[in-house]
């Protein structure tokens, strides 16, 4: 029996929601209906390369559509959401999930309430070196994490840490599944109003300590994430999606000196928002559970805040500068 389309829609079409709207015209067993913009040009080009319906105003859409990307400014997250959620539309709302972590935590148990899907786009958790590790998790003992990046003044609205490091902190929480125990930071304002460099230390209840450093004032782009496990040690390469495992062996390599094996592995180049969207689906049809859910979003706000306060003296306003 052939299965029904989930019908989508993508709000907000500027650089990264026009890439959903190709994802989701390509996708099986999903029919984009529409694209909203408040920007009729953007809509309207977008909707003519995805072969859909563009419109101005998203409400227009509710009734008719059951699933939507929500890929607006992040100031924008917590209205555009629970309005969908209120309507009974499955969401995946773009990172950060919301500018306070008492917005998240709405949307969640209004999704709770509405018995819909809340996914949240931290899209690192899709690279294929990462979901390799995924399959065999051990527990961490210590994590070390740089992303770097070269400076882009399109992204300054927010600190670093809202911007980038929110990543490795999802992921970070999501391998640890620990309670924060305690928070250390510092940072600078290099090239912009708000920081543009930061470090953390975090400490967990179950004794893992991570120590992660975002940056985007540098020269190159790094993505890189260290694991100490109990007689092994990961590394990802986020960017070139590569994976090294080296673990202790079972025989010696010298008298009294334990063996030390190494397997590399290169992950073809993938889509990883092709796989995101596919996951988002799969949750709406009930085939498996939201892989970043609202609650990690929440979490990951959560923690990120209480790094910027750290720093700031005081929680961030997302989409307006420090002080």
């Amino acid at each position: 029996m052939p299965m029904t389309p989930i019908r989508c829609a993508v709000i907000g079409v500027g650089y990264l929601g026009r890439f959903h709207a190709q994802k989701y015209a390509a996708a099986d067993h999903a029919q984009l209906v529409a694209v909203a913009d408040t920007d009729p040009e953007a809509a309207a080009r977008v909707a003519s390369e995805c072969g859909c319906r563009a419109v101005t105003d998203y409400r227009e859409l509710l009734g008719e559509v059951d699933a939507v990307s929500i890929v607006v400014p992040t100031t924008l997250h917590f209205e555009v959401a629970r309005e969908c959620i209120a309507n009974g539309v499955h969401v995946l709302v773009e990172k950060p999930i919301t500018r306070t972590v008492e917005e998240a935590a709405e949307l969640n148990r209004l999704a709770r309430e509405k018995n819909v899907c809340l996914q949240v786009g931290h899209l690192e958790r899709f690279n294929a070196a990462l979901m390799e590790v995924s399959r065999r998790p051990t527990p961490p003992l210590f994590i070390e994490s740089h992303r770097l990046a070269p400076f882009k003044p399109r992204t300054t609205d927010v600190n670093v840490v809202l911007d980038l490091m929110i990543h490795d902190i999802d992921i970070i929480l999501d391998m640890v599944r620990s309670p924060v125990k305690s928070l250390a930071a510092s940072g600078a304002r290099v090239l912009s109003d708000a920081l543009d460099i930061a470090n953390a230390r975090i400490e967990f209840e179950n004794g893992c300590v991570a120590n992660v450093t975002s940056s985007r004032v540098s020269l190159k782009s790094e993505r890189k994430m260290r694991i100490f496990q109990k007689n092994a040690y990961v590394s990802i390469d986020f960017q070139n999606r590569g994976l090294s495992v080296h673990r202790l062996g079972d025989r010696e390599a010298f008298p009294g000196i334990p063996e030390i094996t190494s397997e590399n592995t290169v992950f073809e180049e993938g889509d990883a928002l092709k796989v995101e969207i596919q996951a988002f689906l799969e949750a709406v049809r009930g085939e498996a559970p939201v892989i970043v859910s609202g609650e990690d979003g929440q979490r990951a706000l959560e923690t990120a805040i209480r790094i910027s306060e750290l720093l700031h003296g005081e929680a961030p306003v997302l989409g307006q500068s420090a002080p």
